[in-house]
């Protein structure tokens, strides 16, 4: 495992209805002593209990652990034996308020490793099933039981000031369980499904560092909604890729992605830079009846060998609608003069593009109309839409 990090993420099953998971409220960032921000606040978020796996000086017998997790096949035990799951177990019952010498039997489901968003080692998530023996639990106010449908209810369905729900449960549970992107990804890469249906595939680009991806994030909706029944568009389409700026090394993954989509596809980027737009050319040789939108600006600096096919100009305040969900793209300059982002309305998510990062903090590019005063007003632009999910190009 070397410096990789590995979490545990712990399905504990309320014995009294075994369809409801144990999630709880996660702790919210801290206040920055600023009046004006500090008066946005987010709604709740749950997810699943979790906790920090350390490794054994040396390997342990699974037996002889004070945990005893069930496994199917022997790589999961010899993985399983590698960690201290004594001390992460006890963390988690401490953190959902239960004793530590709380009866359950214990099951590996599975181990998911992170895409490699960088610009760090991707973690991986061992993910542990808890049977509690049949009791009745008083559950602290931070914790609740809630099933997969209601998750789901609440992540494709949001209302204002909803409670969010995070991504362990969705990666863990909910892309097993429910209707998600019916998608072949090469099996070179990996990816993330949050919120379902919003695919984030991270690709080698000419990015800035410290990072060496730039997520290509692709929206083929498993549920249509109707969403588009007396609304005026200024696309439809049935596929969407965000985002295309992989570098040659890359282009025959990404010739497989475009094949795979529906023919009907749109194209939107949020703004020029190379690690955003490489690909075009090969989305256009792969489909040359996709369409393309982009801000005028940034098409203005895309050059006509990457993009000489359909082009619809945006300013950042029009409506899409992919497989029948509506998509706002919301006018965001400050990286760029013409930098867009993109709200899906169903599940609240916000598609940055490069306003925000993973790690660090964003740049302003001078030379094509970047400036600080527009991208404070950005910010708090994205802040008063308190979006549910947020999903940068560089994580």
């Amino acid at each position: 495992m070397g410096t990789r990090k590995v979490k545990l993420a712990v399905m504990i099953k309320n014995p009294s209805n075994d369809v409801e998971l144990l999630i709880v409220k996660q702790t919210p960032p801290p206040k920055f002593n600023d009046p004006e921000y500090d008066s946005y606040e987010d709604s709740d978020l749950w997810d699943l209990p979790s906790q920090q796996l350390s490794l054994l000086d040396s390997p342990l017998i699974i037996s002889s652990s004070l945990v005893q997790i069930e496994a199917d096949d022997d790589s999961s035990l010899e993985l399983l034996n590698q960690f201290d799951f004594d001390s992460a177990v006890n963390q988690v019952l401490g953190q959902v308020g239960f004793e530590k010498d709380t009866k359950a039997r214990w099951k590996f489901s599975k181990v998911v490793e992170e895409p490699e968003f960088g610009p760090g080692i991707p973690f991986k998530t061992i993910y542990i099933v808890g049977e509690l023996e049949p009791r009745d639990f008083n559950l602290k106010e931070w914790c609740k039981w809630m099933s997969t449908k209601e998750c789901a209810d609440l992540l494709v369905e949001v209302k204002p000031r909803n409670d969010r729900i995070g991504p362990l449960v969705v990666v863990g549970l909910m892309n097993d369980s429910v209707q998600c992107t019916n998608l072949n990804i090469p099996p070179t890469l990996r990816c993330q499904e949050y919120p379902p249906g919003v695919k984030l595939i991270p690709m080698r680009s000419r990015t800035a560092k410290p990072f060496n991806t730039t997520n290509l994030i692709v929206f083929v909706p498993g549920t249509t909604y109707n969403e588009s029944s007396g609304d005026n568009f200024v696309a439809s389409g049935d596929a969407l890729i965000i985002d295309p700026g992989c570098n040659s090394t890359m282009h025959k993954e990404l010739e497989q992605i475009i094949t795979v989509l529906p023919c009907k596809l749109l194209v939107f980027v949020t703004h020029h830079h190379h690690d955003h737009v490489d690909g075009l050319s090969v989305v256009q040789k792969c489909n040359p009846d996709a369409s393309l939108l982009a801000h005028e600006n940034t098409f203005c600096r895309i050059s006509k060998d990457d993009w000489s096919s359909g082009y619809t100009p945006v300013l950042g305040s029009e409506e899409i609608c992919i497989g029948g969900q509506r998509l706002r793209l919301v006018s965001a300059p400050g990286h760029t003069d013409g930098h867009l982002a993109l709200l899906h309305v169903t599940s609240n998510t916000l598609i940055v593009g490069d306003h925000c990062v993973g790690q660090g903090s964003a740049a302003l590019d001078i030379t094509s109309g970047g400036d600080m005063t527009d991208y404070f007003s950005t910010t708090y632009k994205f802040m008063d839409l308190s979006p549910h999910a947020l999903i940068p190009n560089a994580r």
